[in-house]
């Protein structure tokens, strides 16, 4: 028995090593009480960082804050735009001119992290991607973020768009906080779209007993990015890994974070870096303020293919074949963990076979007898632009094409599905955000545009989901 628990200690410290030790490859980790904001364990927690996917974290924020003060509902449909429908995997992949509710889209987000959808929700929402984006950054004044800059809802490459461990952890807190009602909304194992199913990319959900959320993220550029949050006896604590090499070790070193953070760790609180216990409230860590974010790009993508990184990124939900985890509520969350994994040891766990959920049904179009407006882009001309990839092994390599694209939706939807195309990552956001170049960060909070939704009658449609595609 000894020598095993020191076997599970040595396999724990060869993985934490490039992340927490070397500081040639230490990258950002943090661990916070999400009650009080006590930090509980911190490195470079302030170091700015490209945020990749965890930007729909502050999407999600700022379409949640839009239903509360009336401007849409959960139940308003929004209308993909040619520009929301032209973005780089990963997407659902919806033709212009189709809709999906707000409620529909947002567990989508969270699920699938679709690109394509997070450009939707905010053109509904503001009227467009740099009005949301003026929204997400005076979002950010109000919640106290110090080290973020957003210029997008996806989190698609731009040197511009920076984050930091402590913002993430203040912003998953902020989500808990102030919309407690959507607490499931983050803890979705799996949705059901027409035939398809559609597993969650957060490896902890169904594998670490008391996890409950949060979001994913992956760029080249960024590495593995993971938010997470789990709950033991009551207390909730929320992780923050950025950088991370892959997604099963980025899996891992969350599970490690929360053995320590929970008490749980015993001999393995001695083998992480950086502060320990009395380092006071997520809010009080010294900001070094809003700068350039290093490019992981050399460590992560430098020597893989673009279909290894595919592959990678959904690495966590493919370990193994599914084994069967009861699951309930909206948020789909899985009640037990797989037997395989042995709950002491974070290495093993990560690498466990990925669970089945009882899936969380999600639909296109608007809700059965809806007759309120839409929730669109403004009108103006649009052309569509080389798509930025996350996959980019450098900006002068990058490969063409979008396998398995035509299976983003069920046959029973392809009408409202395409293909999309990548391109040069170099003019990705040439056009979005050509009238945003010259203008400097903004240190104060600007006003807020509120822009009304479109009218549109609409008559009672038959449908035969009606009950199942309520909230």
């Amino acid at each position: 028995m000894q020598f095993g628990r020191l076997r599970r200690v040595g396999m724990l410290a060869t993985l934490l090593a490039l992340t927490f030790v070397s500081p040639a490859l230490a990258t950002p980790a943090l661990v916070i009480d999400a009650d009080s904001g006590q930090v509980l364990y911190q490195r470079e927690a302030t170091d700015n960082w490209y945020p990749a996917s965890l930007t729909k974290l502050m999407t999600t924020y700022v379409a949640l804050s839009a239903v509360r003060d009336g401007r849409v509902t959960l139940d308003t449909p929004f209308v993909m735009s040619e520009r929301a429908a032209s973005m780089a995997p990963s997407k659902m992949g919806f033709r212009p001119g189709t809709e999906v509710t707000l409620d529909n889209a947002l567990k989508m987000l969270m699920v699938k992290s679709p690109n394509d959808i997070a450009v939707m929700i905010a053109e509904g929402v503001s009227g467009s991607v740099e009005n949301f984006a003026d929204e997400m950054n005076a979002t950010a004044v109000k919640l106290g973020l110090k080290e973020s800059h957003f210029v997008n809802p996806n989190g698609l490459p731009d040197d511009r768009q920076v984050t930091s461990a402590r913002d993430m952890a203040m912003l998953g807190r902020a989500l808990y906080k102030d919309f407690p009602e959507e607490a499931g909304l983050f803890g979705i194992g799996a949705l059901q779209l027409g035939n398809r199913y559609i597993p969650t990319h957060n490896g902890l959900i169904g594998r670490y007993p008391g996890a409950d959320g949060m979001k994913t993220g992956f760029t080249c550029a960024a590495g593995f990015n993971l938010v997470a949050s789990a709950t033991h006896g009551g207390r909730r604590l929320i992780v923050v890994v950025l950088g991370a090499p892959t997604a099963r070790e980025r899996t891992a070193m969350a599970i490690a974070l929360f053995e320590r953070g929970f008490g749980q760790g015993g001999g393995l609180a001695g083998l992480f870096g950086g502060g320990g216990s009395g380092l006071g409230l997520v809010d009080n860590l010294p900001s070094p303020g809003i700068g350039p974010a290093p490019d992981m790009r050399s460590q992560v993508c430098s020597r893989r293919g673009r279909a290894a990184l595919l592959a990678a990124d959904e690495e966590d939900m493919r370990a193994a074949e599914p084994q069967p985890v009861a699951s309930a509520g909206r948020g789909g969350l899985a009640r037990g963990l797989t037997a395989a994994a042995n709950p002491t040891d974070p290495v093993l766990m990560a690498a466990a076979p990925a669970p089945h959920f009882d899936p969380v049904p999600v639909f296109v179009g608007p809700k059965p007898g809806w007759t309120g407006p839409v929730a669109k882009a403004k009108t103006e001309p649009f052309a569509a632009p080389e798509s930025a990839s996350a996959y980019a092994a450098s900006p002068d390599k990058q490969e063409s094409g979008e396998p398995g694209q035509a299976a983003s939706a069920p046959l029973a939807l392809q009408g409202a599905v395409k293909g999309a195309k990548l391109g040069s990552l170099r003019a990705s956001h040439a056009r979005f955000v050509k009238k945003r170049e010259a203008k400097p960060i903004e240190a104060e909070a600007k006003p807020i545009k509120k822009i009304a939704a479109v009218a549109r009658p609409r008559k009672p449609l038959a449908h035969p989901a009606a009950e199942k595609q309520s909230r």
